[in-house]
């Protein structure tokens, strides 16, 4: 089996982390000899601000005022998982990350570093008001309030989707756009559909 590489971005709320769980089980299930390197930033943050250090209290401080991490700290979550974690065989799957233009570019760079290929970026596309239910509804610490819960969905228009436009401007990347707003199911089949015909 090619060695994966992908990159599932979209909205806070889009299904992002449940469908990279969908795909890295078939990955496991085609090519059970690779292990999988799965980067989810957001879990690593919110692990990373329990920790005591100085770095850990002002990030918690950021994010108890609902405010974005810097891009530096965001790039280190990846970055140190890829140094010390990344084997020559795995297959790679990024929940995530990056989440800025400036975080995408040096991505790119590492992903040179490391040789991949073939990156594919899987853009899950849904509403903002999709979003914003989907937010409340699942009752997160971070996505208590509508107030909190916009200014993370004003941080995707003002940051992410510029990250997205340099994705589609460089022949380095395969580019997937799926509507998110469907069954679980079918967006997975979408998926599926669109990255073996991509690939």
């Amino acid at each position: 089996m090619t060695l994966h590489t992908v990159i599932f971005i979209g909205r806070s709320g889009s299904g992002k982390g449940t469908q990279a769980d969908l795909l890295k089980d078939r990955f496991h299930r085609l090519d059970s000899a690779r292990h999988i390197l799965y980067i989810e930033t957001g879990a690593r943050f919110r692990e990373f601000i329990r920790g005591g250090s100085l770095s850990a209290k002002r990030a918690k401080e950021i994010n108890d005022e609902g405010s974005l991490q810097p891009d530096f700290l965001a790039a280190w979550m990846w970055g140190s998982a890829l140094i010390e974690e990344l084997e020559p065989d795995m297959h790679l799957v990024f929940d995530g990350a990056p989440r800025a233009e400036s975080e995408a570019r040096l991505l790119t760079t590492a992903l040179g570093f490391y040789g991949r290929k073939n990156v594919t970026v899987i853009h899950i596309k849904v509403s903002r008001r999709w979003s914003e239910d989907r937010l409340l509804a699942r009752g997160r610490a971070d996505d208590t309030s509508l107030q909190k819960v916009d200014k993370r969905l004003d941080w995707f228009d003002k940051k992410v989707v510029p990250a997205i436009e340099y994705f589609k401007s460089d022949p380095f990347y395969k580019v997937i756009e799926v509507n998110g707003e469907q069954p679980i199911e079918k967006v997975h089949a979408d998926i599926i559909a669109a990255y073996e015909y991509k690939k």
